[in-house]
C-alpha cells in the first residue's frame, strides 16, 4: 500500500511539473532562428541528425544508407574521417535511414523506410536493432545487425527516438502521412526481442498528431517532444513542440508551440540540439545548404 501511494505521489508530482512547464512555455516567446547555412557532401539526401557524446552523426541515403561522424568545432562541423555504411555482405540494408534511437547503454534502433512501388505511394517500415559500437568499429552492419523488426503497428513510416515517460524510457516513433498520424511509444525491451511491433506488449501508448512528421527529437530536461515536420508533403519547415505527458494522457498531441519557417521551402528532415536546448542543427534533403545551425529561445 505504501509503495502504491508513493508511486501515485510521484506520478502526480510529475504531472504538475509537466503542466507548469507547459504553461511557462506558452507564456514565453519560444522561437527558433536559422543562424547559418552550410553544405555537407557525401550524404546523398540527408535524412537526419543524431547528437551523441559531443559527436554529430549525419545520415542519408547515398548509393547505400550511410552515417558520417563529425565533431562540432566552433561554428562548424569537422568530419572526423569516420563513415558507416548500412550494408551487410556488401548489400544495402538500411537504404533510407529515418531515425537513430540512442540513449546510453540501451539498445540502439535505426529506422528504415522501404519503397514498395515506383510511385512512392506505398512504403514498408522496418526497425533494426544494431550493435552501435560494433558498427562504429567495423564500418558496416556485418556482424552488427542484431534483429529486424517489421513496424506493422505504424500507419506510414517509422522514425525511432528515445523518450522518457513517467520515469521509464520508451522508443517513440511517428508517421509521415496526410491524415491518421500517430506518435507511438514502444517498450524497448520487448522491441528488442520481437519480430513485429503488433506483437502483444510492444506498443505501450500512442496519441494522434498532425501530418508530415519527418523525425522526432526529445528534450529531456523540459519533457518536450519536438515533431520535425513539413507544412505540406515534402516542403517547408515546421517545428511542433509537444507536451509528452499530457499528450499521452489525453491520446491527442498537446501543442506548446508550433513554429512555421516559411523562408525555407525545401524538405526539412531532421533536427537535434547540440548544447541541451539552445543551439541546434537542422538538416534537409537538399544538395545545397543541407545543414543549418539554429538558435532556440524558450
Amino acid at each position: 500500500m505504501i509503495i502504491q501511494q508513493s508511486k501515485r505521489i510521484l506520478w502526480v508530482a510529475a504531472s504538475l511539473v509537466s503542466i507548469l512547464l507547459a504553461v511557462a512555455f506558452r507564456s514565453s516567446d519560444l522561437n527558433i532562428t536559422i543562424d547559418r547555412e552550410t553544405t555537407v557532401d557525401s550524404l546523398g539526401a540527408c535524412q537526419g541528425v543524431s547528437y551523441q557524446n559531443d559527436r554529430v552523426f549525419l545520415y542519408g541515403d547515398r548509393e547505400v544508407g550511410v552515417i558520417r561522424e563529425f565533431k562540432n568545432q566552433g561554428d562548424s562541423l569537422v568530419y572526423v574521417k569516420k563513415e558507416y555504411k548500412l550494408t551487410q555482405n556488401g548489400q544495402d540494408v538500411i537504404g533510407h535511414p529515418t531515425g537513430i534511437a540512442y540513449h546510453g547503454t540501451r539498445p540502439v534502433f535505426i529506422g528504415n523506410s522501404v519503397r514498395l512501388n515506383a510511385e512512392g505511394t506505398k512504403w514498408k517500415a522496418v526497425i533494426y536493432q544494431v550493435d552501435w559500437r560494433g558498427l562504429q568499429r567495423t564500418g558496416t552492419l556485418d556482424g552488427n545487425l542484431i534483429s529486424t523488426v517489421d513496424d506493422d503497428a505504424c500507419i506510414q513510416g517509422t522514425r525511432p527516438e528515445y523518450v522518457k515517460y513517467q520515469g521509464k524510457w520508451y522508443v517513440a516513433t511517428a508517421d509521415y502521412g496526410a491524415h491518421g498520424n500517430e506518435v507511438r511509444l514502444y517498450d524497448p525491451a520487448k522491441l528488442a526481442k520481437c519480430k513485429k511491433t503488433s506483437e502483444p506488449g510492444v506498443l505501450y501508448k500512442k496519441f494522434t498528431c498532425s501530418p508530415w512528421v519527418q523525425n522526432l527529437h526529445w528534450v529531456a530536461d523540459k519533457g518536450v517532444l519536438v515533431l520535425i515536420q513539413n507544412q505540406v508533403e515534402g516542403h517547408k519547415w515546421r517545428f511542433t513542440y509537444v507536451d509528452l505527458q499530457r499528450s499521452v494522457s489525453s491520446g491527442q498531441m498537446q501543442v506548446i508551440r508550433q513554429i512555421d519557417m516559411d523562408q525555407r521551402a525545401d524538405e526539412l528532415e531532421g533536427f537535434a540540439f547540440i548544447d541541451g536546448g539552445k543551439k541546434g542543427i537542422a538538416v534537409t534533403s537538399s544538395r545545397k545548404n543541407n545543414v543549418n545551425y539554429t538558435t532556440t529561445n524558450w
